[in-house]
């Protein structure tokens, strides 16, 4: 039978010390002698003895997990903003304990219960509205609750914001440049807040330049429901834009587009995209998109982590176009 984890105990036993000595000596400011360190630090060595970071931070009653939950972690943009975020954590010194919410069916509050079992020190929730109970409790046992690209109308929650009504502005404005008369605006099914700002923003821009807007909405955010889309749209000779409100589904309503429907790009359809995911800016694609920034996003997300205020702090994410080749 394979041998459990190398105790404390025995570092101790080995290396001639009390079981509090070896705690002291792997504890940041711990009070032990430079002679003590060096035999706890080589019977460590010897033995291979790590130290077990969870129950340390349990004896504390706080550890130092950072709880991440989140849907659609395959999307190419969750992807990235978990390697991101998961980085900037470990280089705090926090483990990031992420929970996959894409069998919540819309009710994540049994995922961040789980979290309080681990005593979680904070909680981030990248998609999914967590109810108004749940929020309470975080604040009742002093975890911080960050959400995500969800905007509750609380005072007690921390929210990042991607700056969605300007990036859909900054893409009527690109098809407007492009002189397009009759665009589609193309979201999914999952009608999560970000895409419903990006498609009302948008909308009701273009209406105020008198370009008639064509919606199309279904099927989850993939590239599928942007083929599928493009397929349905571009029946539609007449129209000659389109914004899709995440990069996936712009590559397939591209894809269908080019190699189904018969248009070019951006000779008879100038399309836009949002979030700025690495396919974008592949050979095969170069599409246009209004960019987020993965850097600031991070940076955002610790800065609400590092706080010490009670109140909410709204934090937005800037947003900017990154021309390539696919609206003229």
């Amino acid at each position: 039978m394979a041998k459990g984890f190398v105790t404390a105990e025995e570092v101790a036993k080995k290396a001639g010390v009390s079981r509090s000595a070896v705690s002291r000596t792997f504890t940041p400011g711990g009070s032990v002698s430079k002679a003590v360190r060096r035999r706890v630090l080589k019977a460590a060595q010897e033995l291979g003895y790590r130290v077990n970071r969870l129950a340390q931070g349990l004896n504390n009653d706080r550890s130092n997990l950072i709880g991440v939950v989140g849907a659609n972690l395959s999307s190419p943009f969750i992807s990235k903003q978990l390697d991101f975020l998961s980085i900037g954590l470990l280089r705090r010194g926090l483990q990031c304990l992420l929970l996959n919410a894409a069998d919540a069916r819309k009710d994540i509050a049994p995922l961040i219960e789980r979290l309080f079992e681990f005593r979680a020190q904070a909680i981030i929730v990248l998609s999914g509205e967590p109810p108004a109970s749940i929020i309470d409790e975080c604040i009742a046992n002093g975890v911080r609750l960050i959400l995500i690209n969800q905007h509750l109308d609380r005072t007690d929650t921390n929210m990042v914001l991607s700056d969605d009504s300007y990036g859909a502005n900054l893409a009527a404005m690109r098809l407007l440049a492009a002189r397009c008369g009759k665009v589609a605006v193309v979201s999914s099914g999952s009608q999560t807040p970000a895409q419903l700002r990006r498609v009302n923003a948008f909308t009701e821009r273009m209406t105020m330049e008198g370009i008639q807007v064509i919606p199309w909405c279904g099927g989850p955010t993939s590239y599928d429901s942007g083929y599928q889309a493009g397929r349905e749209l571009l029946a539609d000779r007449s129209i000659d834009g389109a914004f899709c409100v995440t990069d996936l589904l712009a590559l397939g309503f591209m894809d269908a587009a080019r190699l189904e429907m018969g248009r070019r790009v951006p000779e008879d359809i100038s399309i836009v995209g949002f979030d700025d995911i690495p396919q974008a800016g592949w050979k095969s694609y170069q599409l246009t998109t209004v960019a987020q920034s993965f850097d600031a996003l991070t940076e955002k997300v610790l800065t609400a982590l590092d706080s010490d205020e009670p109140e909410t702090r709204l934090q937005v994410v800037p947003v900017s176009m990154v021309e390539r080749i696919t609206a003229r």
